[in-house]
């Protein structure tokens, strides 16, 4: 549909319009830069892009990425798709009390289609699709910077001018090549912010599309400004910012269709000047688009509210300290120096840290603190360049400075905790957006230095350089995207006062087995944050691993004080008083733990082996069983079930429990071999020998495995068979328990075989 606005004074406003982006300066006329075709600059631009980040595309799942789409189970085929728009982005159920509520389900989908195409989680799929996003809205960013630096314009048959394209050009080469960036490309969690990004400019192109010319003159489509609504919802639902589009498309209706003078403006409503009724008789269009626009944004925000079901995420002090701050001048000084600092990251991109939290970034609390110089760096460049957004006689340098401004600010308002709580620092990601806005004033500042420089070329060779480090940045800071711990020691030098990143990198040694390094950088992540029950717990764990039992006591114990619902640290307290034969304890540790997290078979297996220990074999089993209710695979927990079946003579119920078991672990070597043992004892030697062969295939040097077939060989009579492996047992295990003597058995009873055949 076509909205139509006839007024006697319209058609001098309608050419007005029409002739704007010739009637103005052009951006493009003093800048020494490239000129190239359309298809070439958006060639150029994808190639550059792709150059940045192509390193990052065989890298491995890293930090964020675990809880996101490892252990999400909404990227399963298993899970109903449905769930999808139920669950947070971490595959928490929103109405929980611990969900983060970042509702993104559009992102969540793409992460499980990328899983079913790859057939499991193999990163590389995931990587290749954050490059392509990227390298995409790098080009699409070629149509954005155009019209936002050059102003829109169509032709007679409706294709829209590029009245700028070289500093269009230069913008989006600073933009595809900004390493602040890395974070979204090579982390693959970006994701979200990549489709974000790429719906946002989508909707702001759609938006444009609604001034496209036809015969009926000044017009727009109502069509093209519905579509813009629902891209900004559709970029909503890969990330909160998305929402943030409509506000934008009002901002350019306001100051590139209608070309209004805010200041102006502002100062006729003050003196309630009568030439403004007239004003707005001829932009009823403008409102009816306003009014479309908020219209739309307030729908998508109640239906996005009602979804979350319930009030906003609870994060603690240790993700954003300034929050919790109980001054309110303390919270604002460090809102403003945090702002700083992500605006140091767009000027200078050389510090990047994967985390923010954790004391990386101390507290101000007082005016005396030299960082304040900051925050007056940051709002007089800001006033500056609002002052001359405003004031300035020069309409062209209104537009640009206001959108450029605009596109700064405005994205950046959901992660500015102006509004509600935010669950982190300094997050790069969240300036992917933002940076358009730097962008357009870095374009627009070496168009004006290129008018007023003398040698321009040398000017032009500065930005080339600077363009050309970014590159190379980028693909720096992507090889260590590469792997987590490559990742976490690129941040310690960047934040060694952040707990996390200690922790992180600890955690990293741990996984690799080196427990002595990981003890020293989980004891400095406790050092530098003594409330950091996750450092205490997982160093408690190594502790106890090492039977440094008292001090893995004290530690777990602190956690659970500090953090009483950590069902984790209750377990593992748990497992430690077993271990120092304080059972009493050790029981109410787990029943503690699982009263915190109802559906915690890890907790039901340890809480077993308690009971077995103390030989009341009833609640062991019902707890074993309780732990494979809750988690089918658990194998430990069948094995243990068999095992005490087996060792208390209730045979035919240890067969049935290990059946059932290898139903739904079919390939478990381990059940494999307890089950053969129980048929064994229960003279099903073809079954036993089956599964015992079964077993040893899966698990060849399993010594163990070789000595019990050898002795269902030496009871059923084939002691060829039984002397064969028993010797391939005492090779694997040369101090095999029983397997010796059994064997020496053997050797004798087949000499006097011989002697009797001789």
């Amino acid at each position: 549909q076509i909205c139509n606005q006839h007024n006697a004074e319209a058609p001098n406003l309608e050419q007005a319009f029409h002739r704007m982006a010739q009637t103005e300066p052009n951006l493009d006329h003093d800048v020494s830069w490239f000129l190239l075709p359309s298809y070439w600059a958006k060639a150029l631009v994808a190639l550059i892009s792709f150059i940045c980040f192509a390193n990052s595309y065989d890298g491995d799942f890293v930090f964020d990425d675990s809880e996101a789409i490892i252990n999400n189970k909404d990227l399963r085929a298993e899970t109903p798709l449905g769930d999808l728009w139920h669950h947070d982005f971490w595959g928490s159920k929103l109405s929980s009390n611990t969900s983060h509520k970042s509702y993104r389900p559009l992102t969540v989908l793409t992460f499980r289609i990328n899983y079913l195409f790859a057939g499991g989680f193999h990163p590389v799929g995931f990587h290749v699709i954050n490059i392509i996003l990227h390298c995409t809205i790098s080009v699409l960013m070629i149509d954005v910077f155009s019209i936002l630096l050059g102003g829109l314009q169509f032709t007679n048959k409706g294709r829209r001018l590029n009245l700028a394209p070289k500093t269009s050009l230069l913008a989006a080469l600073l933009f595809a090549v900004h390493p602040v960036h890395t974070e979204c490309v090579a982390g693959i969690v970006g994701r979200a912010d990549l489709l974000c990004a790429l719906f946002f400019l989508l909707s702001f192109l759609g938006y444009c599309k609604a001034f496209r010319e036809n015969k009926e003159g000044h017009n727009f489509s109502i069509f093209w400004v519905l579509v813009s609504v629902i891209l900004g919802a559709i970029a909503m639902l890969c990330k909160e910012q998305g929402i943030t589009v409509l506000g934008l498309n009002a901002v350019f209706d306001v100051l590139v269709i209608n070309k209004l003078n805010v200041l102006e403006l502002i100062q006729k409503l003050l003196h309630k000047d009568k030439s403004l009724e007239n004003a707005v008789l001829l932009r009823k269009g403008l409102l009816f688009r306003i009014t479309l626009l908020m219209s739309g944004g307030a729908s998508i925000l109640y239906i996005r509210w009602r979804i979350m079901g319930t009030g906003p995420p609870a994060f603690t002090e240790v993700d954003n300290p300034a929050s919790f701050a109980e001054s309110l001048l303390v919270r604002v000084i460090n809102y403003n120096y945090y702002y700083s600092l992500n605006a140091w990251l767009l000027l200078c991109p050389w510090w990047l840290c994967f985390d923010w939290s954790m004391g990386c970034i101390p507290l101000i609390k007082s005016v005396s603190d030299w960082r304040i110089i900051a925050l007056a760096a940051l709002w007089f460049c800001l006033i500056g360049l609002i002052c001359q957004a405003l004031c300035s006689e020069d309409s062209h340098k209104r537009r640009i400075l206001t959108l450029g401004l605009g596109f700064l600010i405005i994205p950046f308002l959901p992660a500015s905790n102006l509004f509600f709580r935010v669950g982190f620092v300094i997050a790069e990601r969240v300036i992917y957006l933002p940076s358009i806005g730097y962008c357009i004033l870095f374009t627009y500042g070496f168009s004006l230095l290129s008018k007023q420089a003398k040698r321009k070329k040398i000017l032009a060779v500065a930005v080339l350089g600077i363009l050309l480090i970014n590159v190379m940045r980028c693909a720096f800071r992507s090889s260590q995207w590469r792997s987590e711990e490559q990742l976490f020691r690129s941040a310690l030098s960047v934040c060694p006062l952040n707990a996390k990143v200690h922790y992180n990198v600890g955690k990293n040694l741990a996984d690799k087995g080196n427990q002595n390094a990981a003890i020293k950088y989980y004891r400095e992540a406790v050092r530098l944050n003594p409330k950091y029950v996750h450092a205490m717990n997982n160093l408690g764990n190594i502790l106890k691993e090492r039977n440094e039992l008292q001090e893995a006591e004290e530690l777990l114990s602190l956690a659970v004080q500090i953090q009483p619902d950590f069902a984790a640290a209750w377990m593992n307290l748990g497992i430690v008083q077993n271990s120092l034969r304080r059972f009493e304890e050790a029981e109410q540790s787990y029943w503690t733990a699982i009263k915190h997290r109802k559906k915690y078979p890890d907790c039901y297996y340890n809480l077993g082996r308690l009971y077995a220990d103390l030989n009341r074999h009833v609640d062991a089993l019902n707890a074993w069983r309780n732990a494979t209710v809750l988690k089918p695979e658990h194998s430990l927990a069948w094995n243990n079930m068999i095992i005490l079946l087996d060792n208390t003579g209730n045979l035919a119920q240890a067969e049935a429990v290990g059946k059932e078991a290898l139903e739904l672990i079919p390939n478990d070597h381990s059940l494999m071999f307890s089950l053969a043992n129980v048929l064994g004892k229960s003279q099903k030697y073809k079954e036993s020998e089956a599964l015992f062969l079964k077993a040893i295939k899966a698990n060849p040097n399993a010594a163990s495995y070789h000595g019990n077939l050898a002795v269902l060989y030496h009871r059923w009579g084939n002691l060829d068979l039984a002397k064969k492996h028993y010797e391939v047992s005492l090779k694997l295990d040369p101090m095999a328990p029983g397997t010796k003597e059994n064997y020496n058995l053997l050797r004798r009873k087949l000499e006097q075989l011989q002697k009797k055949g001789g």
